[in-house]
């Protein structure tokens, strides 16, 4: 009886201090604004634009905002979005999301393919396109991010083995620079058995180009 009560206290307090946390980190964004608006108003300035027209009145501010919210992974944790997800179960299968899809500074729209094997825990699958979210929503580069991610999971679920392949269209080779649309990067990250047994891997593979 004592741990059944036990148990509620600590998730009432956890939950508590979540609530807490994600006050404190609002607080902070709203804290960082004006600086951040300060800085587009002197951006939009430098380009020859009148900041004070009409149409360009709260642009900074909107800017600053989406920058915040394109860069809100710097504030988020794995811990933070994996509470109570993470469960028991005797299952040590192959479980793969694939053509996840992301957003992030440097790279648009790609497809985002996981794949890992339990030993003994798995988790909500939402919460791996969450994990991809995390490391996505910070200023990257494609290889970085394959890593961050595949290490992320293996460090929170210490499955036997993890395997993630990110394809991206990068949009400063589509817009500027080369100028070549159709182009795609691709960059993998293996781990455990994923890394250590090639037909493992090559069941990975083959069944995330499948989509």
């Amino acid at each position: 009886m004592n741990g059944h009560c036990n148990g509620k206290v600590n998730d009432a307090t956890s939950a508590a201090h979540r609530m807490h946390e994600t006050s404190r980190k609002e607080a902070e964004d709203e804290s960082r604004l004006p600086a951040l608006e300060a800085a587009y108003t002197s951006i939009l300035r430098e380009l020859g634009e009148d900041t004070d027209r009409q149409g360009l009145l709260r642009t900074p501010l909107r800017a600053a905002k989406a920058m915040q919210f394109l860069t809100k992974g710097y504030h988020e944790t794995i811990d933070d979005i994996l509470n109570n997800a993470i469960f028991d179960e005797d299952h040590d299968e192959m479980v793969i999301v694939k053509g996840i899809d992301m957003f992030s500074l440097c790279e648009h729209h790609p497809g985002v393919h996981i794949g890992y094997i339990p030993n003994k825990k798995v988790v909500g699958l939402s919460k791996l396109a969450r994990i991809v979210e995390i490391f996505s929503r910070r200023l990257q580069v494609q290889e970085r991010l394959t890593k961050q991610i595949a290490m992320g999971i293996s460090e929170a679920l210490q499955p036997k083995g993890v395997a993630v392949v990110i394809e991206a269209a990068h949009m400063c080779m589509v817009m500027r620079g080369v100028q070549k649309m159709n182009s795609r990067t691709v960059t993998s990250t293996m781990l455990g058995v994923y890394l250590e047994d090639p037909k493992t891997r090559e069941e990975f593979l083959t069944l995330s180009q499948h989509y």
